[in-house]
């Protein structure tokens, strides 16, 4: 006989918890808007260019371009191009061809997670562009999370596409945080770690910025194609012994380590920054804002605990259902909320999911007949290789699970979680938003 669900929760009081999770998610998903964002800090009129507290003159200016990479890619240019009324054109790099491409503008869709040939020739078509602007020019990079695949070129010219993409599937599936990560990206490239701002040097620029890292670590967003760069070669290599990344890089990329060939990426002192600006418009911070304003209107007890960003997934669920615990003890109605990102490590023989719905699932585990709903998920609607965003799970979801012959254990172990959470209705499939600050994880008690 199939397991029944278990009989002490509520059917419509799940289903209520549910609900308000997705409301919750949708909220923030929608206050922390592109086109929200620009229209807060970005202002034109009579020529005038206005972002946050720096003023731009376009007329003082020869030319003017911009330079858009990133989940985000077109989405930032569209919504630039409907505050700024002025034809300035340029490149953007990102993921999915847009219904209404901006015009003006060259588009090269390049890959992600893992980057393709178009992200190859987005990285060279940037950097020929930026070599060939008169010094009298306005530099507008647009950058976004997800550009560290989605645009690229590699240092050495004897690195190819394989080379590329075998490196950044070592490093994604590392189980380092995206600062670690990148900090390897950027010192393997020839547009990241500010190498993108020294080859528009000495032109203006001003970056807007999309933040999908952690707010103390903004140059490792898209690996700072235009910062300059706080890490180093020797940090390079103590990550690589640390996550033994080594043995996983191909040939080419593992003589560069193994013979200490990185070259040092720009930092502050670099000329190239002398007159470069920086603004993020929207990150993480703005999205846990939206989620807590909307999760006190549905009337409940609020708190928010970012602190378990970078961990990995296990403790990070065993750490926030603690704290849940907690808050129900003096709330009938409780609600964590956490911004960032867990990490997960990998095996070379995974199934599909994500970061997101492996955290989700372990804690359906943890959770199963109690009066809790756990989402996950993120922001920029794809979750790992999977087409989901993430997932919503509470008490019953394990019943469900066994209900219908699947195994959570089984799932976990495999990092297969998405078949399991979409069979059973879990799964939170939104599709690409076009925008990337990192993810939620919306904790509900009752």
């Amino acid at each position: 006989m199939a397991p029944k669900l278990p009989n002490e929760l509520d059917p419509a009081k799940v289903a209520w918890m549910r609900h308000r999770a997705q409301e919750i998610f949708d909220h923030a998903l929608g206050e922390c808007s592109i086109p929200k964002a620009f229209s807060r800090c970005v202002k034109f009129d009579s020529g005038q260019l206005q972002v946050d507290k720096y003023g731009y003159d376009l007329r003082a200016f020869q030319s003017a371009v911009i330079v858009s990479i990133g989940k985000a890619g077109h989405s930032m240019a569209n919504a630039l191009s409907q505050v700024v009324a002025a034809e300035i054109g340029g490149i953007i790099a990102c993921p999915n061809a847009p219904e209404s491409p901006v015009k003006g503008f060259r588009y090269f869709y390049g890959g992600h997670p893992l980057p393709n040939q178009d992200s190859l020739r987005a990285g060279t078509a940037i950097l020929e562009l930026l070599q060939a602007l008169p010094p009298q020019s306005l530099v507008l990079f647009l950058i976004s999370g997800g550009a560290s695949a989605i645009a690229e070129k590699p240092i050495g010219a004897d690195l190819t596409l394989s080379d590329v993409i075998e490196t950044n599937r070592a490093l994604v599936l590392s189980g380092a945080p995206i600062a670690q990560i990148n900090a390897i990206r950027k010192h393997l490239s020839a547009i990241k770690g500010g190498r993108m701002a020294k080859a528009a040097a000495p032109a203006t620029q001003m970056s807007l910025l999309v933040s999908d890292v952690p707010d103390h670590a903004i140059d490792a967003l898209a690996s700072g194609p235009t910062m300059a760069d706080s890490s180093t070669v020797a940090d390079c290599y103590a990550i690589s012994r640390q996550f033994n990344l080594v043995s996983k890089f191909p040939q080419r990329v593992r003589s560069i380590f193994e013979n200490r060939q990185l070259s040092e990426t720009p930092k502050p002192d670099d000329p190239a920054f002398a007159n470069s600006r920086f603004i993020t418009v929207s990150s993480n911070r703005n999205a846990v804002e939206a989620a807590t304003i909307q999760a006190r209107k549905l009337g409940f007890a609020v708190e928010v605990d970012n602190s378990c960003d970078d961990w990995d997934y296990a403790r990070t669920g065993d750490y926030l259902l603690a704290r849940l615990k907690g808050l129900r003890q003096t709330s009938s109605t409780a609600c964590l909320i956490s911004g960032g990102e867990v990490t997960v490590t990998v095996g070379n023989k995974s199934g599909v999911g994500g970061r997101n719905q492996q955290f989700a699932l372990y804690c359906a585990e943890k959770i199963s007949g109690e009066p809790i709903t756990v989402l996950s998920a993120g922001t920029d609607g794809v979750d790992g290789n999977s087409p989901a965003a993430g997932a919503v799970v509470d008490g019953t979801t394990v019943a469900r699970a066994r209900r219908r012959g699947l195994d959570v254990a089984s799932a976990l172990c495999r990092f297969d979680a998405f078949p399991l959470l979409d069979t059973i209705g879990d799964a939170t499939v939104i599709g690409p938003t076009g925008n990337n600050v990192r993810d939620l994880r919306i904790l509900l008690a009752y």
